[in-house]
């Protein structure tokens, strides 16, 4: 009987601002639209995906990430936030939305 390791909590500052970055996508989204899913569990359910995320600090972007670690609900949920919040969040949070760009633009997972 093989048991799987427990996963290590990912606390670095690469996953500190993406959890700041999808929050602020979030309450951005929820704040002009209804979701099908509440915000609170929204957000919470973000948060422990980056926590446990297996990439850890080599984090790529969602977009280029070839594993799909949302359940399908929150994985559509997720596309209609990023996709409302996106271009939004230059206006908002313009220094942290560059960085996630830049991020995007120079990592790629292997």
């Amino acid at each position: 009987m093989s048991r799987k390791a427990p996963r290590k909590r990912n606390e670095g500052p690469i996953i500190r601002e993406e959890m700041k970055l999808v929050s602020c996508m979030i309450e951005l989204y929820y704040k002009h639209n209804k979701g099908d899913v509440p915000e609170n569990r929204m957000a919470s359910y973000a948060e422990q995906r980056l926590l446990f995320c297996q990439f850890g600090e080599e984090k790529t972007t969602c977009q280029k990430c070839p594993v799909h670690c949302y359940q399908e609900v929150y994985r559509t949920q997720m596309k209609q936030i990023m996709r409302y919040s996106g271009p939004r969040m230059l206006l908002v949070h313009p220094i942290l939305t560059l960085r996630h760009g830049f991020r995007g633009l120079t990592r790629t997972l292997s």
